[in-house]
């Protein structure tokens, strides 16, 4: 075979070989590890704020009758919260009612004795502690026409709470991936991704409560509120 021929031969078989070396798993890519984990982050805060349910309600011999006689209440409760510096923003009537009532006999007969006219209001006061006082501002100028439904304190910024939730979040989540990596042998790389789950939830207290003290004016307990923060946070290894 000429020399000629041999060079032929190899400038064929060179392509062959080289793609054959490429191809080969020893040189494949290895695959991409990692480690993901879960974790959260609560913090506790002192409520900054209280929501107030009241309703003013009246009765009277017409439905007319007892629409004024209602909004006249509604009136004065309406000036005892501006009084008391709650925003006319804060303060909204969440519903406006009026139905007959009867009495009822035994016999089941029914008898009309007038109307009840009702306004429902809800209650911002941004100064969770002055809400006692408002409160109190609020009967007395409403008399025995205004019902309290309920007081909720609840955390009106949870901003700066939610950033702490966070911090105890990502500490938690990567005491958790180093545990898992100790266990392993291995060590953390840089962090792939973070996701927070939703937005920061915030628990209320099973019951909050208005009650009188030794002074006999109105004391909202304010307690605590849980903020959390859940977190995916993904290592690479």
């Amino acid at each position: 075979m000429t020399s000629s021929t041999l060079k032929k031969i190899f400038l064929v078989l060179a392509p062959i070989a080289l793609i054959a070396a490429v191809s080969t798993p020893a040189n494949a890519a290895a695959p991409a590890r990692y480690i993901t984990v879960s974790a959260e982050g609560t913090v506790k805060v002192v409520p900054d704020a209280v929501r107030l349910s009241a309703t003013v309600t009246t009765v009277a011999a017409t439905s007319k009758e007892a629409l004024a006689a209602n909004s006249s209440s509604a009136a004065k409760v309406r000036k005892a919260l501006t009084s008391a510096g709650i925003a006319v923003k804060d303060i909204s009537t969440q519903n406006v009612t009026i139905y007959p009532e009867y009495k009822y006999e035994n016999s089941g007969t029914s008898t009309l004795t007038g109307y009840r006219a009702s306004q429902v209001f809800s209650v911002v006061i941004r100064a969770a502690d002055k809400a006692g006082t408002v409160v109190d501002d609020v009967v007395t100028a409403g008399g025995d026409s205004v019902q309290i439904n309920s007081t909720s304190p609840f955390v009106l910024d949870a901003s700066k709470a939610a950033e702490s939730a966070r911090a105890v979040a990502v500490k938690n989540a990567k005491a958790k991936a180093t545990s898992y990596a100790k266990l392993l042998g291995i060590k953390l790389g840089k962090v792939n991704y973070l996701n927070e789950s939703g937005s920061p939830s915030i628990t209320p207290p099973m019951y909050a409560t208005a009650a009188k003290a030794e002074s006999d004016a109105t004391v909202v307990d304010l307690g605590e509120q849980d903020v959390t923060v859940s977190i995916t946070v993904q290592w690479a290894l």
